[in-house]
């Protein structure tokens, strides 16, 4: 018998929503199976699948060892010795993370293990803030992810509340992300609106933009403006007012100014002459705007937090101070 003691991370979610996570081997039809058969039990009584799970519960689980063999995905993080996290901030309920170009956010399907939420989680385990064996259903998780090949801030929630709580407010456009690009040539005009739609292609994974609506596509909205031009190159900002897939990247390329070192938005001939193979794109400003009372959150509405130094910005424009 393995007996689970609910704590605050896990409290407020459906018996049945825990045990997947639990005890991912489970399957649904035996978990039913063992819940009429009183193996599986809260407080030692029998109990329904849509329970919904209090803090200082206790759920006993009388099943066979087989169903625990399975390693639970955050194990990655303790094969890491030194966490390499950049923290822009950090308090007991969210981390906001500097992520390092070239770096995945999760694994990719490569099966890259040295992600930035192994990172996170090991830093977060060593330093004592987070112990996988006080919360059976939760781990610290990631609300937004970037492309491996750009840089900058991602939101790690370390309470189940806080990653509720993001998950709907992101979901609802209540975070305010900007981001920094080089870009080839100058943006006419220098700053404006690019709206449109835009549609994923999963095959080639690349997207496509359109000026009506067509099948798949889904409405995609930038915010630029220009901050500085230095020869060939400019150094725009973007708003993201939509959270699509390479949105800024084919967005600038569909205005002729394709971001320096974009190879599949740009032309490699152009990116050629300054020896850049990833993006020059950082996610440099995060606000928190929320429409209203965001509960344990609340004391974040209105801040705003920014990277100290995006190393692409200080290469090619050395007097541009990030403020």
């Amino acid at each position: 018998m393995r007996e689970y003691y609910i704590t605050k991370n896990d409290s407020g979610q459906r018996l049945n929503k825990f045990l997947e996570k639990a005890v991912p081997l489970l399957s649904g039809g035996m978990m039913h199976k063992y819940l009429r058969l009183k193996r599986i039990k809260v407080n030692g009584k029998r109990t329904e699948a849509a329970y919904r799970l209090c803090e200082g519960d206790a759920v006993q689980l009388y099943l066979n060892d087989e169903y625990f063999d399975a390693p639970r995905e955050e194990e990655a993080f303790r094969r890491i010795t030194r966490p390499q996290v950049s923290i822009v901030y950090e308090d007991e309920n969210i981390l906001l993370a500097d992520k390092a170009p070239g770096m995945v956010v999760h694994a990719d399907e490569h099966g890259d293990q040295n992600t930035l939420i192994a990172h996170i989680q090991a830093y977060l385990f060593q330093s004592g803030a987070w112990n996988p064996e006080d919360a059976a259903s939760f781990a610290p998780a990631l609300c937004n992810r970037i492309d491996r090949n750009t840089g900058g801030i991602v939101i790690c929630a370390k309470t189940a509340e806080a990653l509720r709580i993001l998950n709907d407010r992101i979901k609802d456009r209540e975070l305010e992300k900007r981001y920094l690009c080089v870009v080839h040539g100058k943006p006419q005009p220098p700053a404006g609106l690019i709206e449109n739609f835009l549609r994923r292609d999963e095959k080639r994974k690349q997207v496509t933009l359109h000026k009506t609506r067509v099948p798949g596509a889904k409405t995609a909205k930038t915010r630029y403006r220009t901050l500085a031009t230095h020869g060939k190159l400019s150094l725009v900002e973007c708003e993201l007012l939509t959270g699509r897939t390479h949105q800024i990247r084919a967005h600038m390329a569909s205005i002729g100014c394709p971001l320096l070192g974009d190879g599949k938005y740009g032309t490699n001939e152009r990116n050629r002459p300054y020896g850049e193979t990833g993006q020059l794109l950082y996610a440099y400003s995060l606000t928190f705007r929320f429409a209203e009372d965001a509960g344990a959150l609340s004391y974040l509405n209105g801040r705003t937090f920014r990277v100290g130094r995006i190393p692409f910005v200080e290469k090619y424009f050395p007097d541009f101070v990030i403020s």
